[in-house]
C-alpha cells in the first residue's frame, strides 16, 4: 500500500463531503422533502444532515494540513515560506468569502448588476487571480490576467450597493469561505509554528473549545479583545473543528507509516467515540446547534466525520475499492472549483427563467438535487482538464 493510496482516502472524504455540500446547499430549490435533510432552526436542540456538511468540510481541511505542510517542506520550504502560504492561502478565502457574502445582500437596482451577474463576475475574478496558469504561459501574460481580475474586484467593491438602506461593501458575515479561511488561518499557524507537535496541536484544540464552551456559559466580556479575536472563529468551535482533523490525521500518519494499517482504525474509532459521547453528555448543557455553533455541536460532528473517514479508509484502502468513487473524485482534488460552479449555473438559471421550472419535492426533488450535485463535479472536472486549476 503506497503512501498515494492512504492519501486518497482523504481526498475520496473529501470529494463526498463536497458532493454533499453542494447537495444541500440546493435544497432551497425543492419543497416537501424530510425535516432532517435541512438545517435545524438555531435555538432548536438538533441538528439536521445540512448541518453536518460544513463541518465535516472543516474537519477535512485538518486533515490535509499535515499531509499539505510536509509534502512543501519535501519541496524545500522554509518555515517562513510556510507561514507566507498560510497567509496568502487565508487572505484569498477571505476575501472570495466576502465578495460571494455581498452578492447575497446586493441591491440590484442600485448597484446596477442583477445577483447572478455579480455572483458570476466575481468567481471569473477568482479564477483569473487564483488559477494554477501552465509554467510555459509567460509571467508577463499571467501577470495581466491576475490584475485584471484584483482591479474588477476594486470596481465591484465601489460600484457595491447592498439591503434596503444601499450599504456599501460590507462584513455583514464572512461567508462559508471566508469562516473557513479565518479556521484554516488560526489552525495551520499553530501546526507550522509548533513544528507539528501532536501535543501543542491537542492542547491547542482543548484551548478553542474550552474559549467555545466560556462563550456559550456568558464567560467571556462583550466588546473584549478576547471577543473581538474569536468572533470570526465562531467563538473557537471553528478552529475546533479543523484542529480536530489535524489530530485524527496525525494519529493516522503516525500508525500507517509504522505498518499498522488495520490498527489505526480502531484507535480513531475510539476516538469517535469519546467524542460522540462527550458531545451527548453535554447536550443538556448547550444543546446541538450548527447555527450557535454550540461545544456539543463540534464534538459531535467531529465523531460523525471520523466515523466517516475511518468507512472510507476501510473501503477505498483496506478492501481497494477507490474506484467506486471515480465519478466524484474530482470533488475531492478540484473542490474549490466545484464550490463556485453552482453560482454560474444558478446564474444561467435565473436569467434564463428556468430556476421554477426545476422546482420539484419528495423523492423526486432529492434525486435531482443528488444530481445536480453529480453534474457540478462532472463540469468541474471538465474545466480541470481545460486548464482551469483553482488550487490554494
Amino acid at each position: 500500500m503506497t503512501a498515494s493510496h492512504r492519501i486518497a482516502s482523504i481526498d475520496i472524504t473529501r470529494a463526498i463531503t463536497m458532493l454533499l455540500m453542494i447537495f444541500v446547499n440546493d435544497l432551497w430549490t425543492l419543497y416537501d422533502i424530510p425535516a432532517w435533510l435541512e438545517h435545524t432552526a438555531a435555538k432548536d436542540d438538533g441538528m439536521g444532515l445540512a448541518d453536518a456538511v460544513f463541518p465535516a468540510f472543516l474537519f477535512i481541511v485538518g486533515m490535509s494540513i499535515p499531509y499539505a505542510v510536509a509534502s512543501r517542506i519535501k519541496k524545500g520550504d522554509s518555515q517562513l515560506r510556510l507561514l507566507r502560504h498560510v497567509l496568502e492561502r487565508s487572505v484569498a478565502l477571505l476575501v472570495m468569502g466576502l465578495f460571494l457574502v455581498n452578492g447575497e445582500y446586493l441591491n440590484g437596482a442600485l448597484t446596477g448588476i442583477s445577483k447572478g451577474a455579480w455572483n458570476v463576475i466575481c468567481c471569473l475574478c477568482f479564477i483569473l487571480i487564483w488559477n494554477q496558469y501552465p509554467a510555459t504561459w509567460p509571467k508577463t501574460a499571467v501577470n495581466i490576467l491576475k490584475g485584471i481580475g484584483i482591479v474588477t474586484l476594486a470596481l465591484m467593491a465601489y460600484i457595491c450597493r447592498g439591503g434596503e438602506a444601499g450599504n456599501t461593501f460590507s462584513v455583514y458575515w464572512w461567508g462559508i469561505l471566508g469562516l473557513i479561511g479565518w479556521a484554516y488561518l488560526a489552525s495551520a499557524l499553530i501546526y507550522v509554528l509548533g513544528r507539528g507537535s501532536l501535543p501543542v496541536n491537542t492542547i491547542a484544540w482543548l484551548v478553542f473549545m474550552a474559549f467555545s464552551m466560556a462563550a456559550h456559559g456568558h464567560l467571556t466580556p462583550q466588546g473584549s479583545i478576547l471577543r473581538t479575536l474569536l468572533d470570526p472563529l465562531e467563538d473557537g468551535a471553528m478552529p475546533a473543528l479543523v484542529l480536530s482533523g489535524v489530530i485524527v490525521s496525525q494519529i493516522f500518519r503516525k500508525y500507517t507509516a509504522a505498518g499498522k494499517w488495520h490498527a489505526v482504525a480502531g484507535v480513531l474509532a475510539a476516538i469517535a467515540v469519546v467524542w460522540l459521547v462527550a458531545g451527548f453528555i453535554t447536550r443538556p448543557v448547550w444543546g446541538i446547534s450548527k447555527i450557535m455553533a454550540t461545544p456539543s455541536w463540534v464534538l459531535i460532528c467531529s465523531a460523525i466525520t471520523t466515523g466517516l473517514f475511518i468507512c472510507t479508509y476501510w473501503l477505498c484502502d483496506l478492501k481497494n475499492k477507490a474506484q467506486w468513487f471515480n465519478i466524484i473524485r474530482p470533488a475531492g482534488s478540484d473542490t474549490l472549483l466545484c464550490y463556485l460552479v453552482p453560482y454560474f449555473v444558478y446564474a444561467i438559471m435565473s436569467a434564463t427563467a428556468l430556476t421554477g421550472l426545476v422546482r420539484l419535492g419528495g423523492i423526486a426533488g432529492i434525486l435531482k438535487s443528488l444530481l445536480f450535485a453529480i453534474v457540478v463535479i462532472q463540469i468541474a472536472r471538465g474545466l480541470t482538464k481545460a486548464g482551469i486549476r483553482l488550487k490554494l
